[in-house]
Order: structure tokens, then sequence, then C-alpha cells
């Protein structure tokens, strides 16, 4: 069965390879990823996720998205796109615990829609003014949700975390696998 993967994250295609899994397509959806007003981390994240698998229309074909969400509360942390930004959000997750959210939406050969969503919870050390500025001179928080990559060297700063470490990465892989043997998919 052919498997395509609406995304453009190394991450992802490195966390299926965990499941012996290769798509046999990799496309990133074009889709707005503006959040809604009054919309929530969770239903964002899910719609998100949903939107990106739609935009892929693969008829005959298994179509798999995900979408990694950051929360401080009811609050959507964005992809960082400057040093400013993931310094206000680092400072923002500093010493307190925050949600990870990656919602998968897997549509099958025949059209039909499945859905998971995977909450971790993360919480970094108190950031000294020398550790914020030392991870932002290493550039790990380019694009990511929240300023940060718990795969790199965010990872020292995490002090607790409660979920799916591969959910915090981007794909959380018990969800994914459940999906894809779900629909048929022969994993592995």
């Amino acid at each position: 069965m052919r498997l395509v993967l609406a995304s453009a994250s190394p991450r992802r295609l490195a966390l299926l390879a965990r499941l012996g899994v290769t798509p046999d397509a990799v496309l990133p959806a074009e889709i707005d990823e503006t959040p809604r007003r009054g919309e929530l981390p969770a239903a964002y994240a899910c719609r998100m996720a949903a939107e990106k698998a739609v935009a892929l229309p693969a008829p005959g074909s298994l179509v798999l998205a995900a979408d990694t969400v950051v929360a401080a509360g009811r609050r959507i942390l964005p992809k960082t796109e400057d040093e400013a930004e993931a310094r206000t959000a680092l400072a923002l997750l500093s010493g307190r615990r925050h949600r990870v959210l990656s919602a998968i939406t897997l549509i099958d050969a025949d059209g039909r829609a499945r859905h998971r969503l995977s909450t971790s919870v993360v919480a970094f050390k108190p950031l000294s003014a020398e550790e914020l500025d030392a991870y932002l001179e290493a550039g790990e928080w380019r694009g990511k949700a929240g300023g940060y990559a718990i795969q790199g060297r965010a990872e020292a700063l995490v002090r607790f975390l409660s979920g799916s470490h591969s959910g915090v990465m981007g794909l959380p892989l018990y969800e994914t696998r459940a999906l894809l043997r779900a629909a048929g998919y022969a994993l592995g």
C-alpha cells in the first residue's frame, strides 16, 4: 500500500524510520497555519493535522499528516522565526510545565480519516541567562514550536517529561503505529 507523508519535516521522516516505515512520497502540505481567534491548542493541532492530510489528495494511498503544538496554558507558542521570538518563548517556559500536543491524521485508501492526539507534559529547569544565551547561540530554535528541539541540546534542560518523547519531537510513534495498523499498512 502506498504511503504519502504530508510533511517537510526531516524529524518526522526519521521517526517513521524507527517504525521501519519509508513513505513512498514526502510532500509538504501548503496550508494557512494561522490559529483561529480563541482556538485552543489541542483543537488547533488537530485541525492542522487534518487540513494537511486533506490538502494532499492521493486516491488509493494512505496520507499521513501531523502537527505539533507547544502550549503554555491556553497560549499557542509559534514556530520561532527569529532569536527574539525564541528568547521570549524559552523565557516563558523556563522553570515551568507546558504541554506538547502532537496530532496525527491518517486518510486511508478509501478516503476515511482517522485521528489521534498525543499530549505530553514537559518542564524545563529554571534557565539562567547563560544557559538561555548558549542555547540560542547554538541555533536549534530555528523553526521549532516553542523555540526548542527536545532531540538536541534542549533535552539537557528538561527536568520532567510525562508522555511521548517522540510526540514532543513531532510524531508520536505509538499512535502513528496504531493508525497505520488500523488502516492495514504492513509495518516492518
